[in-house]
């Protein structure tokens, strides 16, 4: 079998590479281009984008050199520019908290480079990538499950539960049975200098001002009753539980609870502001079950990366205003396929800092039943 493995330039796409070339499988090489060297401001940092992007280019093309296989990189600078870049702009100028992985993920690693990979007549049965998760074929649903890795620190399903069914039909997460020390490991033995590297997962490692065309503009930090407290250096750079750099005094800890866009505050209060007892997310993707038809679903709820999944009940929302799959856009980017009703997700207990904009994933077991954007807490 041929199979295609998004290299990054890191250790896991690497290890991920190696394994599949020494099960017998013919291995190709895809890098994706995604900095267009404008922005010579931008931070070289070991990051997904920025000038030092060229240094994982060259690392992943060493690697496969080494390996004796093709490698072919696959400019998306401008696809990138107006996907990812553009709904990250947008999301924080709404005075909301992006997250351009699960973007990337679904548009642009396993969506346009695959695509154009196959356009310019490069030809694999399947396609692999570094992740940490599994998926698995269910013969009683006829639908491709996305389950977690099975090293509880590192697994990384939270960042794929935007891929589609005909994604993770031809996905291949060679890591997902591995924990972190044993890619180490390996890489170790195989001497590979990218054991050297310095790891990161971070889209962009440098000031999110850099990103920004102009600089967004300064306004009130208020209290809840509209106090004004200071002043802020733009509602883009602040997010919803964030307690450094407010610049503030209080006679207590303060964090920021809220974004008024319209009014351009930042509205900050007290540890216990943080909380909500559930959300409203929209533009579902629906993985393991077609959605929350026929009545109330037992869920696990993560609200972002580092959370711990926590116990919910998941229903149908109606409202005016979110209507699912074609209302409130980013205006960027088509949401995920499967969108459809909005839902309802009620903790089990009060959770802190969630987020709007923001993705929450819906777990069942060690299964992902389906991942969408956070509109609003309650």
């Amino acid at each position: 079998m041929t199979i295609a493995v998004g290299l990054s330039g890191g250790i896991d796409s690497s290890i991920a590479a190696c394994l599949l070339r020494d099960q017998g499988h013919e291995v190709i090489g895809l890098t994706m281009k995604l900095y267009d060297g404008t922005g010579t401001k931008l931070a070289k940092k070991t990051a997904c984008f920025g000038p030092g992007g060229e240094d994982n280019i060259e690392d992943a093309r060493r690697l496969c050199r080494s390996l004796g296989v093709p490698h072919h990189v696959i400019d998306l600078s401008r696809e990138y520019n107006e996907t990812v870049l553009a709904y990250f702009r947008e999301e924080y100028l709404r005075g909301r908290t992006p997250n351009p992985c699960l973007k990337c993920n679904r548009h642009m690693k396993f969506g346009l480079l695959i695509e154009k990979a196959w356009a310019s007549g490069i030809r694999f049965d399947k396609y692999a990538t570094g992740h940490y998760a599994l998926t698995v074929y269910h013969p009683e649903t006829g639908r491709y499950l996305l389950k977690k890795g099975v090293d509880v620190k590192k697994e990384q399903s939270y960042f794929l539960a935007l891929l589609r069914q005909e994604q993770l039909e031809r996905a291949v997460f060679p890591l997902g049975g591995l924990t972190k020390d044993d890619v180490r490991r390996m890489a170790r033995e195989k001497g590979l200098p990218v054991l050297a590297k310095k790891e990161s997962q971070d889209f962009y490692r440098g000031d999110y001002a850099d990103l920004f065309e102009k600089r967004p503009e300064a306004g009130d930090i208020v209290d809840k009753n509209g106090t004004i407290l200071g002043k802020h250096r733009g509602i883009c750079f602040y997010t919803i539980g964030q307690r450094r750099g407010l610049g503030v005094s209080h006679s207590e800890p303060l964090y920021v609870v809220g974004i008024d866009k319209a009014a351009n505050r930042i509205v900050v209060g007290t540890e216990g502001d943080l909380y909500s007892e559930g959300l409203i997310a929209r533009n579902l993707n629906w993985i393991s079950m077609p959605g929350p038809c026929g009545g109330p679903l037992r869920l696990k709820a993560r609200i972002r990366y580092l959370h711990t999944e926590q116990p919910a009940t998941v229903t149908a929302y109606e409202a005016a205003g979110i209507a699912g799959d074609g209302a409130l856009k980013t205006g960027t980017a088509d949401e995920p396929s499967g969108a459809g009703m909005p839902v309802r997700v009620v903790f089990d207990r009060p959770q802190r800092a969630v987020t709007p904009g923001q993705f929450v994933v819906l777990y069942d077991g060690d299964t992902v039943a389906a991942g969408g954007i956070i509109e609003r807490s309650f």
